[in-house]
């Protein structure tokens, strides 16, 4: 099934100390099913990519590599526009998520589709929305 993939689950990924048998099922989900990404997942990505290489977890050739890898997969981005709308404030207020998460938990919600995180506040949200969800329920390490 089609999924909503979240930076934090994607990046996994590439930290062997991050990569969990969640990430690698939402991976298989990914290849095989294809993910939606709100507007912003791309920034976010080259965001923590160069945090990582900043701190030394990363090596410049390894950030080319992921980036390389995440293009192939078949990640849409989501077409509603720049993410996130002014109707997630509301996801924001209520489930005290950043606007960046909700951005995520909104293109869950208007898809009904499930979403995959290792963020556990957006994961206790999508519970709480009736929507399924994959994840790692621990504090991201990036």
């Amino acid at each position: 099934m089609k999924l909503v993939l979240d930076a934090s689950m994607a990046l996994s990924w590439f930290f062997k100390d991050e990569r969990t048998g969640e990430s690698v099922a939402a991976l298989r989900s990914v290849k095989q099913f294809g993910a939606l990404v709100p507007a912003l997942w791309s920034a976010e990505v080259v965001h923590v990519l160069v945090k990582a290489e900043k701190r030394g977890r990363l090596r410049t050739e390894q950030t080319a590599t992921a980036l390389d890898y995440l293009r192939a997969l078949p990640i849409s981005v989501e077409a509603g526009g720049s993410a996130p709308s002014f109707a997630a404030l509301a996801l924001v207020r209520r489930f005290d998520l950043s606007a960046y998460d909700a951005a995520y938990l909104e293109v869950a919600v208007n898809f009904s589709l499930p979403l995959a995180t290792r963020d556990d506040r957006l994961a206790s949200a999508a519970g709480t929305l009736g929507l399924r969800w994959l994840a790692r329920r621990s504090k991201r390490s990036h």
